[in-house]
Parts: structure tokens; C-alpha cells; sequence
């Protein structure tokens, strides 16, 4: 493996956990099994295929200067998940069983976790309705999985971002602010008439006045301006309450700066200083410009941001540079 050309592609490590659950055990899960990675058989009544209920996760296992592996904050996405699988009405692992179950998975795959400085193992947990199911209704039987592909950084380059106003990605009341799998595949177009227009992602606006932003196709957003970092609440509903977004607003509060999160109308982003990006796969991007129908906006980039300051410390968290004193890391054994 030339870990110098690692990207953001899929590169399946060798195992993957697999566990069930079904009606007829009272939607319980047991204890899963690692097994050599592979295609999974199921109905094509499934209740994932037909009806779209399944929910996934998307965390990352980096490995430190002595060669043990840590993870970041996982039993955070576990919750997550467990409150996202309450809004599809799928029954979830606790806590406690999809933490060990990633660390199962991480361990048998340990040596596809990338070396210091180039890159992390992205863990993906999927959580489906695995079962047959005509009737529309919760599926009879759900598998959960975890799988995994090293992984180098998700943008390459300046990210510049177009602000889309004919589609939106979430409405208020709907699944805006869990990870279900149907709220990815209908902001597909807009990415892609965005990338062939130049642009590296899409900025969507909220669905009832247009005028406010939420989050880019994949990742939160965050303003600077002075000492304020703001970012969009997440009380409507529509934004997903991401686990860097969390981890970021805490370590800003630690460095002293003032965090809002509060509604942010259109014109106050395009009025700031520095604007960046955070999420699971882009960890903390910079923004380098926003365009909104005939303006552009640049933003302050470069190694004397507030992005960078707050990068350098999550990353040195995560990585085991800094001595993580607030104990979000986890040790693989």
C-alpha cells in the first residue's frame, strides 16, 4: 500500500462485524462475529431496498508515533446512531456493544490503519432493515455492519463553496438531523451540477425562507468574525448535530472564544472573516470562497487562522500528539 497516495477512496480492509437481530428474538441484538469482508445476501423485499430504513455512522481510527491505535469520541456516534434508529424505528446495538463491535473491528484490521501523518482507517457502522417487508412498515429482521477503507483527506485544495437555492437538503420535521441514508442521494444533483461548474461542495439554505444557511453537502459550517465563531443551531431540526461540530465548539470555548449558535442569515456569512467547514471526513477545512449567484467572497486562509489554531489541536488530540486530557480518545488493545 503507497500511503503517500492515499485519497478519499473506497479500499476495503480485509474483515467486517456482523450482527442480526429479528422479531422473532424480540429485536435484540447478540453478539456479532468478525468475518472476512465481503457482499451481503438478502431479499430484494428488504426493508432497506424498498423503503430506504437504515441509518450509518462514519468514524475514524488514527494511529499514534508508537504505533498504537486510538479512536475519537466513538461511543458519541454510538449514541447517534441510537437516537437516529429511534426516528426510523429500527431497533439499535447500546452504547456499550457498538463501541466494542468498532473496536473489533479496527483490531482485525489494525494494520490497515495508515501510518503517522498519512491518513486515518474511516469506520463505517450500517445499520439496516435487513428483513422482507411488502407492506410499508418497519422491516422484520435489521443487520448491523462495520466495515472499514484507510483513507487520506477529502478535499484536495482550496475548497470553494455555491450556494444552492432550487434544492434543499432537509425541512423542518423531517430527517435533517439524523444520518439516515436517505438524506445523501437527493442532494446528488446539486453536488454534481455544482462540481461541474468548479465548485468543490454545495451550501444549502433552510427550506422555509431561503435565507438562512444550514450545512454543506456533508459537513457543518462555522463563521468567524473578531472573536465570535458562530455556527447554525441545530433547534429546527435540519442540521445534523455532528461530532467534530461538538468537539470544535468545545475547544474553541477552552481557547476563550465566544461561540454562537444561532440562526445565520446568508449576508452575515458572506460578511465574514474566516469560514470553515467541520465533519468526520474533511476533520476541519477551510473555506477559501463562497459564491451566491453573481458574488464571490473570499475568506482568510493560511496558518494564522482560528481553522488552523483549532485543526492543530483536534488533530493533536486525535492522533495522540496532545496529551488528550479530557478523555475523548480511545486505546485499541
Amino acid at each position: 500500500m503507497n500511503w503517500d497516495e492515499l485519497g478519499f477512496n473506497l479500499v476495503p480492509a480485509d474483515y467486517m462485524y456482523v450482527m442480526k437481530c429479528s422479531l422473532e428474538k424480540g429485536f435484540t441484538f447478540t453478539q456479532g462475529n468478525i468475518t472476512p469482508y465481503g457482499n451481503i445476501e438478502m431479499s430484494p423485499f428488504s426493508g432497506i431496498l424498498n423503503y430506504g430504513q437504515g441509518i450509518f455512522e462514519g468514524l475514524k481510527a488514527y494511529r499514534k508515533e508508537d504505533g498504537r491505535v486510538l479512536l475519537f469520541r466513538p461511543e458519541q456516534n454510538a449514541q447517534r446512531m441510537k437516537i437516529g434508529a429511534e426516528r426510523m424505528l429500527m431497533p439499535s446495538p447500546s452504547i456499550e456493544h457498538f463501541v466494542e463491535a468498532v473496536k473489533q473491528t479496527v483490531l482485525a484490521n489494525k494494520h490497515w490503519v495508515p501510518p503517522p501523518g498519512k491518513g486515518s482507517l474511516y469506520i463505517r457502522p450500517l445499520l439496516i432493515g435487513s428483513g422482507p417487508v411488502l407492506n410499508l412498515g418497519p422491516a422484520p429482521e435489521y443487520s448491523f455492519l462495520i466495515y472499514a477503507s484507510p483513507v487520506g483527506n477529502y478535499h484536495k485544495g482550496a475548497v470553494n463553496l455555491f450556494v444552492e437555492e432550487k434544492f434543499h437538503r432537509a425541512i423542518p420535521g423531517g430527517t435533517g438531523d439524523v444520518k439516515t441514508i436517505t438524506n445523501y442521494s437527493p442532494i446528488y444533483k446539486a453536488l454534481a451540477e455544482a462540481k461541474a461548474r468548479g465548485f468543490s461542495d454545495v451550501l444549502f439554505l433552510d427550506a422555509v425562507t431561503g435565507k438562512n444557511i444550514e450545512e454543506t453537502s456533508l459537513c457543518n459550517i462555522f463563521m468567524v468574525k473578531g472573536n465570535v465563531i458562530s455556527t447554525p443551531a441545530l433547534t429546527c431540526g435540519t442540521i445534523l448535530p455532528g461530532i467534530t461540530r461538538r468537539s470544535i465548539i468545545e475547544i474553541a470555548l477552552e481557547f476563550g472564544y465566544q461561540v454562537k449558535e444561532r440562526v445565520i442569515p446568508l449576508e452575515d456569512l458572506l460578511e465574514a472573516n474566516e469560514v470553515f467547514c467541520t465533519g468526520t471526513a474533511v476533520v476541519v477545512n477551510p473555506v477559501t470562497s463562497i459564491t451566491y449567484r453573481d458574488i464571490r467572497v473570499e475568506y482568510k486562509t493560511g496558518a494564522e487562522t482560528v481553522s488552523k489554531k483549532l485543526y492543530d489541536m483536534l488533530t493533536g488530540i486525535q492522533t495522540g500528539r496532545i496529551e488528550d486530557k479530557i478523555g475523548w480518545t480511545v486505546e485499541i488493545d
